[in-house]
């Protein structure tokens, strides 16, 4: 199999070329990535050897650059995106740039190069805020922040050029990742690397918003297998095996790891943050699909990993970029705060 993984440089898709690569000797992949900030070539620098892979820079809003990366593909996986919530509330304009129009591009190249599969891979906060019960892949799509609404719009693009192309694609829907490789701005991450350094970890809110945790591995697979046997044209949400508060979690993460409560400081909430995100899973699990890991163990491997590669997420959180983002969006916030 010939597959084009974008955004491979990033958390998730790292992650999945590196099982695809470990799990299917006969794949070959082509990493097309414009290495922005959160796309880090040190956790892929042990395949630099590895024929079976390339990484491609640049653009998935590019056509050129996408043309010729999706010539003689059999697949492609789409991970390419800019992700994070508060970035998007500070300036949506990257977002919809690289969600809206890099999927529209990409799409236009697939059609043109007669692509056999396309696998969009989109987040569970397309639905919005959910009071109850669990969200199913055919409910409303009611986004809450910039990020969330280019998502949206991106998954029904891809709806679009299915009906009206019949482009043989699929949407994957996941919930919150963890795991390694993962640029230190997200909440694990950075309640993890703070905690190593002994700083303070900063807690949106009374806490008590819910998430469901997905580890990164067990996505990767799920997305190999979505890929692999998923329906053209359906969605698929991607859960994980736990459910918390923001407050539970950090509270367990703060257990595992021995610090002190003080090093939890709770901030003013940001604007338009969801309460609740739920996932019924039914579809994924109809394909055959299991969880490989336990939520306590895949985060004891999660906090272990950042403990011992330090060499990879120090340069990151040292970087101007990230000094410069991290006073915008919490150093007020941090004064504000108090211990829980």
């Amino acid at each position: 199999m010939r597959l084009l993984v974008t955004g491979g440089l990033g958390f998730i898709g790292s992650n999945f070329i590196r099982h695809l690569l470990g799990a299917r000797r006969e794949v070959r992949i082509t990493n097309l990535d414009l290495r922005t900030y959160a796309g880090n070539p040190a956790s892929l620098a042990d395949l630099a050897r590895d024929r079976r892979y390339r990484w491609v820079r640049g653009d998935v809003a590019d056509p050129r650059v996408v043309d010729r990366c999706m010539a003689g593909v059999d697949a492609v996986v789409h991970l390419a995106a800019e992700t994070h919530v508060d970035r998007s509330i500070l300036d949506a304009a990257a977002f919809l740039r690289t969600n809206v129009v890099g999927t529209q591009v990409l799409l236009d190249a697939a059609l043109r190069r007669k692509v056999g599969r396309f696998v969009h891979v989109s987040t569970d906060e397309v639905y919005g805020s959910v009071a109850r019960g669990f969200s199913r892949e055919g409910d409303r799509l009611e986004p809450n922040s910039p990020y969330a609404a280019s998502k949206a719009a991106a998954d029904l693009l891809v709806r679009s050029y299915v009906r009206t192309h019949g482009l043989p694609a699929v949407v994957t829907r996941a919930s919150n990742n963890f795991g390694p490789c993962q640029y230190p701005e997200k909440a694990v991450p950075l309640m993890i690397t703070n905690w190593i350094d002994g700083e303070p970890f900063p807690l949106y809110g009374d806490g008590l918003n819910v998430r469901d945790w997905l580890f990164v591995l067990d996505h990767a697979r799920a997305l190999e297998l979505i890929l692999l046997r998923g329906r053209v044209g359906e969605i698929y949400n991607v859960g994980g095996t736990h459910a918390a508060t923001n407050r539970g979690l950090v509270e367990l993460v703060r257990r595992m790891m021995r610090v002190p409560p003080e090093l939890v400081r709770r901030v003013p909430d940001r604007p338009g943050h969801d309460r609740r995100y739920a996932l019924d899973c039914g579809k994924l699990k109809s394909l055959g699909f299991r969880h490989a890991y336990g939520f306590a163990e895949a985060l004891r491997l999660t906090v272990e990993w950042y403990r011992s590669h330090e060499s990879w997420w120090r340069p990151l959180k040292r970087a101007g970029g990230y000094r410069r983002y991290y006073r915008r969006q919490y150093a007020g916030r941090l004064r504000a705060g108090a211990s829980p």
